[in-house]
């Protein structure tokens, strides 16, 4: 390990310069994770029961050091075609499956992946950077949502409603949609894609995923594990399909109507144009888009929890998580203790390797976001914010490393506040009212997640209530990341009005009949019209 000493003395760095490229990698007994997932030098990137394609090559990046991991074959158009006619024909075949049987198969999927829960979150953390802790724990989450659904296929709810009519029923049922269409970002390979998987299979339906560009071998390693248990199981690897490939493949998804939901997780811009094909077919789309998110600090405050959690709402991941905190609204009583524990707090944070276990904050993903986080530091600078600490590039092994920076004297209507920039860069905004904290809270454009510190019961239930958070996540208390699987998880405004995840949500991936049975001999017409 390298210790590097910084001029700015707050932040420590430390890298494990141990990265290579894959074809020395898979004989290595340290990446072993890489051949136990079944991948090679070169890679097939498009599955429908058999792997092929026909696209261009694309290599695989690891952001800590910016050198390749290992190449994948891509799937063009015509790829595309013959990938979602055979996940299309598989629903067949899948929706005659009763429910709980459906769910016992989401119920081996969840074992299989507890046996690579290791293997794969150390994948995540090569591929998109995020330290392993949080890979592994990306891992769990999709074991988890397998787990809720496999009760879930158990609990489907339809209703009884009482007829107004004699000698009638009135029944509400819900079936399969068919096959749908889930396109993720890079942030989470593995469990934006495992919670509608999960959900779609026990709710009937079969599936094709656009994964991410930048993290094709994570999605190619997730679809190895789900894809041996449909095959031991006798059942089609085509009800979970995959096609890696860019932005075409993604726009045929949005236009295709034999896709009647098309789940779509990323930019709010690019959420709009699919939101937009799709809505033009008359289909259906779930939207988890972006998030502005804010933590209000009241008077009352407990200072210590809340830069506790601070540091990992605005550092982990690298700031690239959809519920970043990116502005922290703090009464002007407490600003200055806030702003002085937490850049002790930053001091602390061990930046390097994602693969090594000391490690706290690994790199941003690629390159474009280095560029992305320099031209906001530049821009921050000339609105005449004040950066506390960070604000630089590390030039570290060749890797996408940048300092966590807090900022201060900006006002919280700058565009450059109101907009989401994914990277570790959080805003210090005084507020004297409650009512004005909430005001800025809701004044972005995103909804996602938003949190409030305090001790006090009327601001919480004020918090709450129709006049407190906007967003999809209203917390108290805790961070605005780090949702749980149990809860419906999405956001309001720009950020979509998708939800996924938990709670009701698995309605989302099935169709409502309002069903009506007349057992008499009468024929009695609603609101009591007569026409005889």
């Amino acid at each position: 390990m390298v210790l590097i000493a910084t001029t700015r003395r707050l932040l420590k760095y430390n890298f494990n310069k141990s990265f290579r490229s894959l074809s020395y990698l898979i004989s290595d007994p340290k990446y072993s994770f890489l051949k136990n997932l079944g991948l090679d030098e070169q890679n097939l990137g498009v599955y429908n029961g058999e792997w092929f394609g026909h696209g261009k090559i694309i290599n695989s990046i690891c952001p800590a050091n910016g050198q390749p991991i290992a190449s994948v074959v891509t799937g063009d158009v015509d790829d595309y075609e013959k990938t979602v006619r055979t996940t299309y024909d598989s629903w067949s075949q899948w929706a005659e499956i009763p429910a709980p049987k459906r769910g016992e198969i989401v119920r081996l999927i969840g074992n299989a992946l507890r046996e690579k829960k290791s293997d794969l979150g150390q994948l995540v953390s090569l591929e998109m950077g995020k330290i392993s802790a949080e890979g592994e724990g990306e891992v769990q989450e999709y074991i988890d949502i397998c787990d809720y659904a496999v009760g879930l296929s158990r609990m489907f709810e339809g209703k009884i409603i009482p007829s107004e009519r004699p000698g009638h029923m009135l029944l509400e049922t819900w079936n399969p949609l068919g096959a749908i269409g889930i396109i993720t970002a890079f942030n989470f390979p593995v469990a934006v894609y495992g919670w509608n998987n999960a959900l779609s299979l026990v709710c009937g339906n079969s599936m094709v995923w656009k994964s991410a560009p930048t993290t094709p071998l994570s999605s190619i390693a997730v679809i190895k594990i789900v894809s041996s248990v449909l095959k031991k199981n006798n059942l089609p690897g085509s009800i979970c399909s995959l096609i890696c490939g860019d932005w075409q493949i993604g726009d045929a998804m949005a236009r295709d109507k034999r896709l009647p939901l098309v789940s779509f997780t990323g930019s709010t811009s690019v959420g709009m144009e699919v939101a937009t094909n799709v809505q033009k077919r008359f289909g259906r789309s779930l939207l988890e888009l972006g998030g502005n998110n804010a933590i209000i600090a009241c008077e009352d405050a407990d200072v210590e929890m809340l830069v506790r959690s601070a540091v990992f709402a605005c550092v982990g991941t690298a700031g690239q998580r959809c519920t970043t905190t990116r502005r922290l609204i703090v009464h002007s009583s407490i600003v200055n203790r806030v702003v002085d524990r937490l850049v002790k707090a930053y001091s602390q944070v061990r930046i390097g390797s994602p693969l090594d276990s000391g490690t706290l904050c690994g790199p941003l993903h690629s390159e474009s976001a280095v560029n992305t986080f320099l031209d906001t530091i530049a821009e921050i600078k000339r609105l005449g914010g004040n950066i506390i600490t960070g604000g630089k590039k590390i030039d570290l092994d060749g890797g996408f490393f940048v300092e966590p920076t807090i900022v201060t004297d900006i006002d919280h209507k700058s565009p450059i506040v109101q907009r989401e920039t994914f990277a570790p860069i959080v805003y210090i905004l005084p507020f004297d009212s409650f009512e004005e904290a909430v005001t800025i809270n809701n004044e972005v454009d995103q909804g996602l997640s938003s949190s409030l510190f305090t001790q006090t019961l009327n601001n919480i239930f004020r918090w709450i209530g129709p006049k407190g958070s906007d967003c999809g996540i209203v917390n108290v208390n805790i961070p605005t990341s780090g949702a749980e699987i149990g809860g419906a998880f999405g956001g309001e405004k720009a950020t979509g009005g998708g939800r996924e995840s938990g709670s009701d949500s698995w309605k989302q991936y099935m169709r409502r009949s309002t069903c009506t049975i007349n057992y008499s001999r009468e024929l009695p017409l609603s609101q009591g019209i007569k026409f005889e």
